[in-house]
Formats: structure tokens, C-alpha cells, sequence
């Protein structure tokens, strides 16, 4: 299980799990916690490149970030210190 401490926005914390490329196991810390269980939902097995593309960029009201911008970023990183 990877965390990563969110910047910017509501939610504390995104701890998740990559498996063959693939994303699992999203569990948001704080925030909307139906729409935070949604994205994990809407996330679950799919690639990492994928989740990064369709989520990277997105705001939250005038945030610069919002917790799908700040899941991809996690993504990014863990991809960055893997290779």
C-alpha cells in the first residue's frame, strides 16, 4: 500500500495500491467521502496511465488542485520513484 499526504484540498490523505499497472484499493482521508469512494470506485483496475490523463488538471472551485488532481499526482509519483 503506497499514501500520499494531499496538497490543497480537503481530503488528508490518499493511500492505494498499483498491481500490474493497475490501480486498487483508493481510500481518500477526509473529504466528500461519497464522492472521494466514488472516484476509488470509478478507478479500481484501471491503468495508472489512464487515471492520470482523465484526472491530472482538475480543480475544486478556485483550488488550483482538487482530490482526483491530487490522486493523479500521488500516481505520478509513484511512477517517478519506481523507475
Amino acid at each position: 500500500m503506497s499514501s500520499y499526504k494531499t496538497k490543497g484540498v480537503c481530503s488528508s490523505n490518499i493511500d492505494f495500491d498499483v498491481v500490474d499497472g493497475k490501480v486498487k484499493n483508493v481510500k481518500f482521508l477526509g473529504g466528500c467521502n461519497g464522492n472521494l469512494q466514488g472516484i476509488g470506485k470509478l478507478v479500481e483496475g484501471m491503468p495508472v496511465s489512464e487515471v492520470v490523463s482523465k484526472l491530472k488538471g482538475l480543480k475544486c472551485g478556485l483550488k488550483q488542485t482538487s482530490c482526483p488532481d491530487q490522486l493523479a499526482r500521488a500516481l505520478e509519483e509513484y511512477e517517478e520513484k519506481r523507475d
